[in-house]
């Protein structure tokens, strides 16, 4: 099988513009594309984790895959998938993030002379003169055709600053910049960048002739990915400080047993053919599907050895065996107690399982909280400091586990 095909099978591809030629294009190694990142943290979460895999698959295939940085659209906003503008950031709190994202991909893309490229677009977009863009770019966009857009309709009731209005115009441009500096003749993207993507494509058609070879092409589920970046406790971030290997590992243990097959044919280089076994596997059997997803994930963002602390760790907790030296742990200073004690409220904080006093006391009160097997009710309670001695559990829920220690 390959690679384009194997694409297809794993649940990838959902639109094209040229199915043949981009079938052609990626099975030959002859793909350069780009995938766009908008650097609104300082970390890369789940949400970015099909595509930086995607890059990766198809890296190995011999194409050529250029990570943008979108460090100048960044500035102004992506309005697709949302109901309200986009918090404003300062131009040094996008380069950080930008800094930050680089030194993550290197995990998955093999960065260097003819490999794969990383480039920022505020190196171009932050020293176009307005009216030569508006004139040379802008002239290329219907404004009938762009509010037929899905990324502009569903913001028109609520309201579509002119600061929005141009992302679309500037994203094609990357495309088209990128295809005159560096030969990339394809671009990836979700399903909510369609319109974005097609503009980009058509850009570079007017501008250049109806027979330059631009690409495009989109994932499937993509939009849905985004949305695996949050979860209720908030997101889950490939920076390990954000949130631990045990975590990320839990999270993907943890899956709806619906998405388990879909995330492991999407998200991991396991063969098809193994995964395809696994298809009837159902009880125990799909429990061990998902630590074989959770595993090979973790290893992925966070190498073998961390990804063996964390299924160490899960097997102790749920299983009786195992290393439970590996369960995430804060360790209690001297400054966590008032006259040799703490209150169970602030235990929670300080051990970052609830962001406020407001909202541990809400677990607690609705039962979802047990120290050292324990289940506590009272939000008044509090804990003498030589209770940690050793180490103590606290369990958040059904599914989440917590050391504190001195």
């Amino acid at each position: 099988m390959q690679i384009y095909e194997e694409l297809v099978a794993r649940g990838l591809i959902a639109q094209v513009t040229n199915e043949e030629e981009i079938r052609e294009m990626v099975n030959n190694g002859k793909a350069t594309f780009y995938i766009g990142f908008d650097p609104t943290a300082d970390s890369l979460h789940v949400g970015h984790f099909m595509a930086l895999c995607l890059m990766k698959r198809l890296q190995m295939a011999g194409n050529k895959p250029i990570a943008l940085i979108g460090g100048g659209t960044a500035m102004i906003g992506d309005p697709s998938g949302r109901s309200d503008m986009r918090s404003m950031m300062t131009r040094e709190t996008i380069e950080h993030n930008c800094e930050c994202f680089r030194k993550q991909m290197s995990r998955f893309i093999e960065f260097g002379e003819d490999k794969a490229r990383m480039v920022n677009n505020a190196d171009w977009l932050l020293d176009l003169n307005y009216i030569e863009f508006i004139r040379d770019v802008g002239a290329c966009f219907s404004v009938n055709n762009m509010l037929r857009a899905e990324c502009f309709k569903q913001r028109m009731e609520k309201g579509l600053s002119f600061l929005e209005f141009n992302y679309m115009p500037m994203q094609s441009y990357d495309f088209y910049y990128l295809f005159k500096e560096y030969g990339c003749n394809m671009q990836f993207g979700g399903n909510d960048q369609w319109s974005n993507m097609l503009g980009g494509t058509e850009l570079i058609r007017k501008k250049l002739g109806r027979d330059a070879h631009a690409m495009t092409i989109t994932l499937l589920l993509n939009s849905e990915g985004k949305k695996m970046g949050k979860t209720a406790s908030g997101a889950v971030w490939l920076d390990p400080n954000k949130t631990s290997p045990f975590d990320f590992f839990q999270y993907w243990r943890n899956v709806d047993d619906a998405d388990v097959l879909k995330c492991l044919r999407m998200l991991t280089f396991l063969p098809l053919e193994q995964i395809d076994e696994m298809d009837t596997w159902e009880g125990a059997r799909l429990n061990e599907a998902k630590e074989i997803l959770a595993y090979e994930l973790t290893a992925l963002v966070h190498g073998t050895e961390e990804a063996d602390k964390a299924r160490n760790a899960a097997r102790a907790i749920f299983g009786g065996a195992g290393d439970a030296e590996n369960m995430p742990s804060t360790t209690l200073s001297d400054e966590n107690f008032n006259d040799g004690s703490i209150g169970l409220l602030s235990l929670l904080v300080t051990c970052g399982l609830a962001p406020s006093n407001a909202e541990a006391r809400r677990l607690v009160q609705q039962g979802g909280i047990e120290v050292d097997g324990s289940k506590c009710t009272d939000p008044k309670m509090s804990f003498e400091k030589s209770f940690f001695e050793g180490g103590k559990v606290i369990k958040k829920g059904k599914k989440v586990f917590h050391k504190a220690t001195l």
